[in-house]
């Protein structure tokens, strides 16, 4: 069955690095695009990054760009996104997303409901003193 984990959350201090990862199994990830989204209590879900199934072409959203970094590792089956510099309101529960499909990653990030048919469970990143 097609499954994504996203693994690599928790409580980390203001200024500090968490990487999360996003683990696939049961397709090659190496086909599909992948998003990192975040949803803090009342508030929308967010596109934070993501990247192109046919490159390496990458987005960001203003909030975390120069701070993170999406990246892959095929031989794991594996995306990460490594976040440096870390503030409060980077404080939300973390998702990654897979789409089959070859969609530039600003559009996959900006509108994710209608390209992502697969979603992980999501992980817990809380930035506080």
């Amino acid at each position: 069955q097609v499954q994504l984990v996203e693994s690599g959350g928790g409580l980390v201090q203001p200024g500090g690095s968490l990487r999360l990862s996003c683990a696939a199994s049961g397709f090659n990830l190496d086909y599909y695009a992948i998003g990192w989204f975040r949803q803090a209590p009342g508030k929308e879900r967010e596109g934070v990054s993501c990247i192109s199934s046919s490159n390496s072409s990458t987005y960001y959203s203003d909030s975390v760009k120069g701070r993170f970094t999406i990246s892959r590792d095929n031989a794991k089956n594996t995306v990460y996104l490594q976040m440096n510099n870390l503030k409060p309101e980077d404080t939300a529960v973390y998702s990654c997303a897979a789409e089959v499909h070859d969609i530039p990653p600003s559009l996959l990030c900006s509108d994710p409901r209608k390209y992502f048919g697969a979603w992980g469970q999501g992980t817990q990143v809380t930035v506080s003193s």
